[in-house]
């Protein structure tokens, strides 16, 4: 009974936070009056505080209330009560590490499997695979888990950059980093360009903006998703 917005990024390219989302949040948050932020993932080693600062300023467009999990004395409990969420991007390792020392992790899952409107970007978005193995992030800290939340049948791999075969870049690209990882786990990865997002409703997946996904399977050649395609969650990619 899932009910999600899973972004690559926050923002695009000439545009402000989360401006290219505003339409698709409407529809999420339609029958939300708060939205719980998480900033465990801090971008740029931002404090908290800031982070939700940025948050509320670019949520203003749905008239709710936005308070960071932070500014709860018991954010197991918060969670519980939470009516919708929102877990935002920065460094993957620094958010699993602080979900799972928090004991987060199972409550989350269970509220969102009951229907929980759940907004993730980036570091958000990686959470939700079968693990946070596949993202760009440097390990700055050392999580007790690779382990996520499972709301998908795939890995994620956010700000997904295509090869380009006319680049004089010497060095590994996105596609050669996730094929590393397929010689050890058989997890199947989405490399989910920027401006695009995954829309999670009940068991349908359906990836949306402009741009296709690349697909990437253990012992088989990369192929493409193409926006508007829907599938069943538990088809896999």
């Amino acid at each position: 009974m899932n009910n999600m917005i899973l972004a690559s990024s926050s923002s695009v390219h000439g545009s402000g936070y989360l401006v290219y989302l505003h339409e698709a949040l409407k529809e999420l948050f339609s029958g939300s009056k708060q939205v719980l932020f998480i900033p465990y993932a801090r971008p740029g080693g931002v404090s908290y505080d800031t982070y939700t600062s940025r948050v509320v300023k670019g949520l203003q467009f749905l008239n709710v209330e936005v308070r960071g999990l932070h500014q709860f004395s018991n954010p197991v409990k918060a969670l519980e009560e939470a009516e919708s969420v929102f877990v935002g991007g920065g460094n993957t390792f620094v958010l699993v590490d602080a979900l799972h020392k928090q004991g987060l992790f199972p409550v989350l899952k269970s509220k969102i499997e009951a229907g929980m409107p759940y907004l993730g970007t980036s570091a958000g978005s990686n959470i939700c695979g079968v693990t946070m193995q596949t993202t760009n992030d440097m390990p700055i800290v050392k999580p007790q888990s690779f382990e996520t939340l499972q709301c998908l049948p795939f890995n994620i791999n956010a700000h997904f950059i295509p090869t380009d075969s006319q680049s004089t870049h010497q060095g590994e690209t996105r596609e050669t980093r996730i094929k590393e990882y397929h010689v050890f786990h058989d997890t199947p990865v989405c490399g989910l360009q920027e401006g695009s997002w995954l829309r999670l409703k009940n068991k349908e997946i359906v990836l949306k903006g402009d741009l296709p996904a690349y697909v990437f399977e253990a012992k088989s050649p990369v192929s493409q998703w193409k926006p508007e395609t829907v599938f069943q969650s538990n088809e896999g990619v």
